[in-house]
């Protein structure tokens, strides 16, 4: 794993009950909460997406938050890929 303070990016795909329970906007309201930046969307197949930039250990803390959910989700996996920081990102916000 990277050094805590590098900054890298992260896309994360969540999967279980994760749209249409407010998920999207619960995740701009934590990674922005972390200081990252960003985008999520819901996917046509059911899934949401996290694209995520920041510090590793603020990421980290995101997939933790990514696996638990808002209240009213039901998240049964996570799947996470690290990715070189790309610096394309200001602030974090909802893909439509």
């Amino acid at each position: 794993m990277a050094a805590p303070d590098e900054r890298r990016a992260l896309r994360a795909l969540v999967h279980g009950r994760v749209q249409g329970v407010g998920f999207r906007w619960s995740t701009v309201r934590e990674a922005r909460s972390l200081g990252l930046s960003g985008a999520v969307a819901n996917r046509p197949d059911g899934t949401v997406e996290v694209i995520a930039e920041g510090d590793t250990a603020r990421l980290a803390r995101l997939i933790i938050w990514l696996e638990k959910g808002p209240p009213g989700s039901r998240v049964f996996n996570v799947d996470v890929e690290w990715l070189p920081w790309s610096g394309i990102y200001n602030g974090f916000g909802v893909d439509f």
